[in-house]
């Protein structure tokens, strides 16, 4: 299912979080699980995954995450306060030390000539050490080639986070 580079960096982010026993927690919207889920893939995740939130809905985002209605109908939920929200949201509610929160639009319909298909929200947090964001945009034809691509990019800024 996931290509050999995201099992690559997949493995690797397991492996240097159990080195730095740092436990991960992910926030997922767009991407409804594939970070986890490439997490999950490798052997011995449970030494470091402590939990993924599945947050599709904004009603999720609100009540499993703690982010605030008006923010989400403000801004909406494809934006980087609500990004950097769900990344705080997912350490508060979990037992882990580093998350990473996705949301964005992977189509083939719901974008706007302000948020196009394509346009993913990433950021991590890790506890003491702050919050990072990033907005890409990937011009990719297929649903599930912008999923992918955002999944590596959240293992990507993961990786980074362990040192």
């Amino acid at each position: 299912m996931f290509s050999l580079e995201i099992v690559t960096l997949a493995r690797l982010l397991v492996d240097e979080a159990r080195e730095r026993s740092l436990r991960i927690v992910t926030a997922e919207s767009c991407t409804g699980g594939l970070v986890a889920g490439a997490i999950c893939q490798v052997a011995g995740a449970s030494d470091v995954f402590e939990r993924g939130f599945i947050t599709y809905s904004n009603r999720a985002k609100q009540e499993l995450l703690g982010i605030p209605g008006d923010l989400i109908a403000d801004l909406g939920a494809v934006s980087e306060p609500v990004a950097r929200m769900m990344a705080e949201g997912a350490l508060e509610n979990s037992n882990a030390h580093i998350s990473v929160a996705i949301t964005g639009v992977a189509g083939p319909g719901g974008g706007t000539p302000m948020k196009p298909v394509g346009t993913v929200h990433i950021a991590t947090a890790r506890t003491n050490h702050g919050l990072t964001h990033r907005q890409e945009f990937f011009e990719l034809d297929d649903r599930i080639d912008i999923q992918l691509a955002a999944v590596q990019s959240a293992l990507e800024m993961l990786r980074e986070r362990m040192t």
